[in-house]
This record gives C-alpha cells, sequence and structure tokens, in this order.
C-alpha cells in the first residue's frame, strides 16, 4: 500500500502522548489512519482503560472511520456501532461517541482510556476535550486526532502550541500526491479569495476577516444574469425569513437546473419597515404570484421554507395559503449551522454554479456586503450590527437548505 511521505513520517514519529495531523482537506490526513488504528489497538490489547472513537456525531464516525475500516479490513475485524454505542474493532471492544455535546460522553467520566482515536477534533465540545485529557492517564495511553484549522484562538489551536506532549503535523492540499490534479484545482477553485482556502488549501490556522463572498463582492457580474434562458430548471423552492426590530423581512425564490447542477435566485423580496402580519401574508402571496411569472411555464414552485423560530407567524401563512389556494406548502427552514450555509454558498460560487436574476437587488447587495464580525477573535461570526442585510442572505439560504447536502455530492 502506497503512503505519501508525509504519511510514512507520522508512521514513524508520532509516538508521543498526544499525535495529531491538522491541516487542508483531501490531503491524505484520514486515509492513513486506516492502517494505523488497527496497530494502536492492538499495542494495548489486553491491558487496562478503554479504547474510544471519538468524531463530531456518532453517524459522521461511522462515516468516517468505521465504514472505511469494514471496507479495508472486513467485517470479521471491524463492526458497524451497535445500539450501545460500542463496535468490535480488531479484537477490542470499543466506545464509539460523539463529542458535539458533552452529554454524549458523560458515561466516560470515571474511566481509564488506554487509546483514543479522534476524528474532526475541531468541531468537538471543548468540555468533551477536557474531560478526555483526564481520562488518558495510563503511562502507555496514546490518542491520535485528526482535525481541519479553524480560527487562530481556537481551543484545540491552544492545545497544539501549549506545552503538552504533542506530535503535530500541518497538511497542505499539496501534500497528497495520490490526489486526482482535477480535484485538487476544483477545490483551489471553489475556494478562491475565502477564509477557506487559507483553511482547506493552504492548512493554516486563521481569523475569517473582512468580506465573506469576496469573490461576488469583486466581480458580481460574473454571477448576475440577464434571464433564465437556456438554463434547464427542474423545479424552484422560496426561502421566507421573517423580521422584527432591525431586521427586515425576506423573501427568496431559488430555482434548481436538473441534476442540480446550478441554483439561480430568480426574484427577492425585502421589507424593512414594521409589517402587521396581515400584510406580510399579503406580500407573500403577491410574490407569489410574480415567481410563478418569472420562471419557466410549468415549473414546479411548491415549498417554502420559513424562518422556524417565527411559528405563529408560519401558522398563520399556511391558513393563508389554504384560503387563498397558493398552491404551496410551507415547511420550517431546517436551519443548518450559520457557517456551513456560508461554506455552501462560497463553494457553489467559486465553482461557478451559483447565479441571480439582476433583478434581485437586495439579494446582489448582501452577497457584495456580507462581512465577517471583527470583533469575533475566538469564533466565525457573520457581522450583524443591523447595518448589513443578512435577511436576504437567511432567505436565500432557507431556499437551498433541503438540498445543499445533495449539492455538494455532484461531480465538480
Amino acid at each position: 500500500m502506497p503512503f505519501s511521505p508525509m504519511q510514512l513520517e507520522y508512521f514513524r514519529e508520532a509516538n508521543h502522548r498526544w499525535n495529531v495531523k491538522s491541516g487542508a482537506t483531501r490531503s491524505g490526513k484520514t486515509f492513513m489512519d486506516y492502517y494505523l488504528i488497527p496497530k494502536r489497538i492492538r499495542d494495548v490489547s489486553g491491558k487496562d482503560g478503554l479504547t474510544v472513537l471519538l468524531g463530531n456525531t456518532k453517524g459522521t464516525l461511522q462515516r468516517n472511520i468505521i465504514d472505511p475500516l469494514m471496507a479495508i479490513w472486513g467485517d470479521k475485524l471491524v463492526s458497524s456501532i451497535r445500539s450501545d454505542n460500542t463496535a468490535e474493532l480488531f479484537g477490542e471492544t470499543v466506545y464509539c461517541l460523539g463529542a458535539d455535546k458533552i452529554s454524549q460522553v458523560n458515561r466516560l467520566r470515571g474511566s481509564s482510556i488506554k487509546y483514543c482515536y479522534g476524528d474532526e477534533v475541531a468541531t468537538w465540545h471543548s468540555e468533551v476535550f477536557q474531560m478526555l485529557k483526564s481520562r488518558l492517564d495510563k503511562h502507555y495511553s496514546k490518542f491520535d486526532g485528526t482535525c481541519n484549522p479553524e480560527h487562530r484562538k481556537h481551543w484545540f489551536k491552544q492545545f497544539i502550541d501549549g506545552d503538552a506532549d504533542v506530535y503535530c503535523q500541518n497538511y497542505t492540499l499539496d501534500d497528497n500526491p495520490f490526489l486526482d490534479p482535477d480535484v485538487a484545482e476544483s477545490l483551489k477553485r471553489e475556494y478562491a479569495d475565502t477564509v477557506y482556502y487559507d483553511r482547506y488549501v493552504k492548512g493554516l490556522w486563521v481569523n475569517a476577516e473582512g468580506l465573506i463572498y469576496r469573490s461576488f463582492a469583486d466581480n458580481s457580474k460574473r454571477y448576475v444574469i440577464d434571464s433564465l434562458d437556456g438554463l434547464n430548471i427542474a423545479f424552484a423552492t422560496i426561502g421566507v425569513d421573517f423580521g422584527g426590530g432591525t431586521s427586515a423581512h425576506a423573501f427568496n425564490c431559488t430555482a434548481f437546473t436538473r441534476g442540480l447542477k446550478e441554483i439561480i435566485t430568480v426574484h427577492d423580496y425585502r421589507r424593512k419597515d414594521a409589517a402587521t402580519p396581515e400584510a406580510i401574508y399579503s406580500d407573500f402571496g403577491k410574490f407569489l404570484a410574480e415567481c410563478r411569472l418569472i420562471l419557466p411555464k410549468g415549473i414546479p414552485l411548491v415549498d417554502v421554507y420559513a424562518d422556524s423560530a417565527e411559528q405563529t407567524l408560519i401558522g398563520g401563512m399556511k391558513t393563508r395559503a389554504v384560503k387563498e389556494h397558493w398552491g404551496v406548502e410551507i415547511h420550517n427552514a431546517r436551519k443548518k449551522p450559520i457557517n456551513d450555509r456560508i461554506r455552501f454558498y462560497c463553494i457553489l460560487q467559486g465553482a461557478d454554479r451559483y447565479k441571480v436574476l439582476k433583478n434581485c437587488k437586495a439579494t446582489i447587495e448582501a452577497f457584495e456586503e456580507a462581512m465577517w464580525d471583527s470583533k469575533e477573535i475566538t469564533a466565525d461570526v457573520r457581522l450583524d450590527n443591523g447595518t448589513t442585510n443578512i435577511d436576504s442572505l437567511d432567505a436565500q439560504e432557507y431556499s437551498t437548505e433541503p438540498y445543499m447536502t445533495d449539492i455538494l455530492k455532484i461531480t465538480r
């Protein structure tokens, strides 16, 4: 089995209590672990203590680690994660737990851990890692972990740079000689001019600063189109962000081409002044009719995803939809984490898979002006100080959330 120079170096040198691979996505950080994990488990077989695998969630741990291990070594040596959160790996019973919430791993309190593998460590709840530090207490205990970089003040970065017995490798995308060059170039193009290029291509721990969608802000003409002519549109949805206080009400209609290759904002609405529920419903009915005039004849527009924080307004909208025969179904927006939504649009814009009709002034302005909050140095936070238009961004994101995972799976 061929390994990269970085991977071979890790095999030779990663003999500390804490062993970490940090860096770019698709750089080969995890692949070699499918051969390292069996060795680590067998090295401590029969010794006192627990063997533990931790990931962002149990589901991601199954997909990222258990499934590939099973594909390589077979189901006689590797089992799936069972209902009691354990799996059989290479003759050992291993605890397999999500680490995004401290409650998920409370069962490990008081236990001694002889070996722990950590997947996506930077996504964990910090208290989980604090607990792990006190449990990795045998003289032969070891930890192997991987992560993509985050901001410079991230708690895991502080640990890596501290005085613990840490061996850390830092990977760039180009450290993986087995990655298809076309895929590597696609990743670089998709993340260009964003904080994600520094983190996921160059492997750097950097703060999110300045404009979020720099490529859009620098060259919005690249994304703005005059019409839908020539686009093979399959269906459309609407996202609704209800305002209040300094926020505005926003509606965004998004069209999806066949095969989910591209998404296009075809119409938007933003109302900043105070509005009664009845006025909002009336405006939405008009907006819906306008969307159907803009979309090619016969294109289905039946799903509306509305801000789930406003259940009273959603209820009223559902009643109005039935009464006035809008022909749509109102759903609660799924509301993925904001930074997941931001990354999605950075990727689509970098890959030229997002377009917006020129009449969508509020959305164009929102993408041009969206910024990271410079006052936040311990997290990536989108600026929301009442002067920026994040309402149209929220509405836009809600309209596409149910399809984000599938869209990102499409071949680049």
